[in-house]
């Protein structure tokens, strides 16, 4: 089991997922082949975005959805300058009518996922540099904490708004070991679910490697965030010039990473070279800031189980068509259900 440690804690704790059955080809997986885990319930924050005594915060309201939405244009420009009356939101096909609307540069709380395998040795420092250039080009009041993961993942950093503590979390680990990539995304949305004080959550997932070692898989990986209301994933796939992996490998890792950031509402990124790396990253904080949060109360009852599919579309004089990126669905929450206890376990 991947453990997230916390390096500075003089006892570790750990936060576990209860294991799924393990399957080391998500996307091949016959039906059936891995059981979804049990809906989780969390308290974390999701609302109507109000500003506060200067601050930032999300009002609930029972059987509210709320949804972080990027707008780009036939060109894949952003396209920052819609109104309200520009949207239309479905649930399974139904339209939805908006309940709040907002278009403001919200703090986030940012979880850097790194990965550390032997196969990153001669990328890393490329990777350091382009994750604190995200960092400084973020909302100065974003939180950040920062993971390392190989065939474990560690908190190196908690999350924190203070660029020297993060500078040097991301100077303290050295690749070595596998790749647990699902495992690292699954505790980090709970790290998140947990610790996050942001209106906003994110991840940014970066790899060089196909999963060999997590206990969690593809679709649980998925489930889990969803589950959660949890964070946009973002991913960067450094999957070229790896003598580690075959063709074969590459395209799996490469659907894999697609998905997970189709699925929460991010974009996936495959760059050529590694100098690659930081122009994305500063595309990543510009991505975030640009977003435009929507919430509405679905026609249908939180009591109806299931998963519920959501599109938005958006249009606007003066414009082609329009794309819009959001999450692709949710599971409706149960409202004064809270979450199972995280399991702690010393190091």
């Amino acid at each position: 089991m991947v453990c997230l440690l916390l390096a500075a804690a003089s006892v570790r704790a750990q936060t576990v997922v209860p294991p799924p059955v393990a399957d080391h080809d998500p996307i091949a997986a016959p039906e059936g082949d891995a059981a979804p885990t049990a809906p989780v319930q969390t308290t974390a924050p999701v609302g109507n975005v109000e500003r506060e005594n200067g601050q930032f915060i999300l009002r609930q309201t029972t059987g509210e959805v709320v949804l972080n939405a990027t707008v780009v244009d036939q060109g894949l420009r952003l396209v920052d300058n819609l109104d309200k009356s520009a949207f239309q939101v479905f649930e399974d096909g139904a339209p939805q009518t908006i309940a709040s609307f907002k278009h403001e540069d919200i703090p986030v709380s940012l979880g850097i996922l790194i990965d550390s395998s032997g196969s990153m040795y001669n990328k890393v420092a490329a990777v350091r540099t382009a994750a604190l250039d995200l960092i400084k080009a973020s909302n100065a009041s974003d939180e950040t904490f920062i993971v390392n993961f190989s065939d474990e993942a560690f908190i190196d950093q908690d999350l924190t708004s203070d660029v020297s503590k993060l500078r040097d979390a991301l100077n303290r680990f050295n690749p070595a070991g596998g790749t647990a990539i699902y495992d690292a995304v699954t505790e980090s949305a709970d790290y998140l679910s947990q610790n996050a004080k942001k209106p906003k959550q994110v991840l940014l997932l970066i790899t060089d490697g196909d999963d060999r070692d997590s206990t969690s898989n593809l679709e649980s990986t998925i489930r889990r965030v969803q589950d959660l209301d949890g964070p946009v994933v973002y991913c960067i796939g450094l999957l070229f010039g790896s003598d580690d992996m075959d063709s074969s490998s590459k395209k799996h890792s490469r659907k894999v990473l697609q998905e997970l950031a189709d699925q929460t509402g991010g974009i996936a990124f495959f760059p050529k070279t590694v100098d690659e790396v930081d122009s994305i990253t500063n595309q990543v904080a510009e991505d975030i800031r640009s977003q435009y949060t929507i919430s509405y109360h679905s026609t249908r009852p939180y009591t109806q189980a299931g998963y519920r599919q959501i599109a938005v579309t958006a249009k606007a004089k003066g414009y082609g068509r329009l794309n819009v990126r959001t999450r692709s669905g949710y599971f409706p929450k149960v409202p004064g259900v809270a979450p199972p206890p995280a399991k702690q376990q010393a190091h």
